[in-house]
């Protein structure tokens, strides 16, 4: 994006994140980006990187996880001239859906997605703000591929490396803008 480096809007974004720690429960650190939100212009270069790093993909859809990866795929297809497809937390679509239960560290949750969101044969983005353990970002890989639509890639803003998510995910090609 106009001459700016990987590196260069990774470090931006860093240092905009704050860490919230024991947050949702004690241990683990969390990674708020509500203040990178907040900032027009490295949110702006955010959106601008992800999606030039697309651009020329042939991609004609763009899924959003439930909830900060909304706020992420919905720029990000404008900019790609695509549509936006959400993937959300059981019994919140109100069309018809088909769904993904997959394992959670204790216990299990299931995704959802509208039965008519994607077309077969559409090259579809995937995108949301953190990649952890690959559990959520595997179940809408096989939600897309349920619905006979092919995963070009998925996009991450975010990547902890140290819980491994990237192994659950290994067939698909992957860009992350922060490693952790």
């Amino acid at each position: 994006m106009n001459g700016i480096t990987l590196d260069e809007v990774s470090q931006q974004i860093k240092a905009v994140i704050r860490d919230i720690p024991d947050f949702p429960k004690e241990g683990i650190v969390f990674k708020d980006i509500m203040p990178l939100l907040a900032n027009y212009d490295i949110f702006n270069k955010t959106i601008k990187f992800i999606a030039d790093h697309y651009k020329g993909r042939g991609i004609t859809k763009v899924v959003g996880i439930e909830a900060r990866g909304f706020i992420l795929a919905a720029p990000i297809a404008l900019e790609l001239q695509a549509g936006m497809a959400p993937v959300r937390k059981k019994g919140k679509l109100p069309y018809k859906t088909i769904s993904k239960t997959y394992d959670l560290e204790y216990g299990h949750d299931t995704l959802e997605i509208h039965e008519d969101a994607i077309k077969q044969g559409e090259k579809v983005l995937i995108v949301d703000d953190v990649l952890a353990t690959g559990g959520t970002i595997k179940a809408v890989c096989e939600l897309v591929e349920q619905l006979n639509g092919n995963v070009e890639s998925i996009a991450m803003l975010i990547e902890l490396d140290f819980l491994k998510g990237r192994e659950k995910i290994a067939n698909y090609d992957l860009f992350s803008l922060i490693k952790y």
